[in-house]
């Protein structure tokens, strides 16, 4: 029998949204599970032992292993199911790897812009964006996806680039006028044609409650954690 899986998340943190994008990739279905990590219960840090989301909880005949950190969820995703969305090649596969981890330091710029307390403040943030994109516009080459297709590359960029959206309903943010092929333009195409909003989609949203075996121990049969809501809204 298949590994059945569930995504226990954070209603707006956008690590979770890389492991969603990741799975809807892999056109599989999959139970999500909000929690509020202002509150954390007992049976999420029993299976998330740096108390942050995303963990995924693979159930299989033998048992229940909890996987957490995104980037190690989206690597065991690639590897136990198809399509790829890495190459095979040691070294593009390790390039993969290292612009995963620019997207991450991208993420946590952009979480300084949003909430950045002083118009200076905002300006520094907004200037670091931009030169983060040239960057980012020179790896893509021609484009428009890195390395020729949608990858988990691309997977760990788009949450970063979806904030965009919100920030130029208020004002413009300018972080792309130099970078047109980096603008998350390729995303918005890709959502229009139902791929990476498959990740909303083909979510099962479950009550918050813990899941059954999460771990040995951390739950009794027919026993269930107090539910909490959604709260914390930082990047984890």
């Amino acid at each position: 029998m298949p590994a059945r899986l569930t995504l226990v998340s954070h209603a707006l943190c956008p690590y979770v949204q890389r492991a969603a994008i990741a799975l809807a990739e892999k056109g599989v279905d999959f139970e999500r599970i909000d929690i509020d990590l202002a509150h954390k219960p007992d049976w999420f840090l029993a299976v998330s032992p740096l108390g942050k989301t995303p963990v995924l909880l693979v159930r299989r005949d033998d048992g229940t292993v909890p996987v957490f950190e995104s980037a190690v969820i989206c690597e065991y995703l690639d590897e136990a199911l198809p399509p790829p969305m890495r190459p095979a090649d040691p070294l593009r596969r390790a390039r993969h790897r290292a612009w995963i981890e620019v997207a991450s330091a991208t993420l946590a710029t952009v979480w300084q812009y949003d909430t950045a307390l002083d118009a200076a403040t905002l300006e520094r943030r907004r200037i670091e964006l931009a030169k983060r994109f040239e960057q980012v516009e020179g790896a893509l080459g021609e484009g428009p996806w890195f390395d020729g297709a949608f990858s988990l590359v691309g997977a760990a960029f788009a949450p970063a680039l979806r904030y965009f959206d919100v920030f130029d309903t208020f004002a413009e943010a300018d972080v792309f006028a130099t970078t047109p092929r980096a603008d998350g333009t390729p995303f918005r195409a890709r959502r229009s044609r139902a791929r990476v909003s498959a990740a909303a989609a083909r979510i099962r949203r479950a009550p918050v409650r813990p899941p059954r075996r999460a771990v040995a121990g951390a739950t009794r049969r027919g026993r269930r954690a107090p539910a909490s809501a959604a709260g914390d809204g930082g990047p984890r």
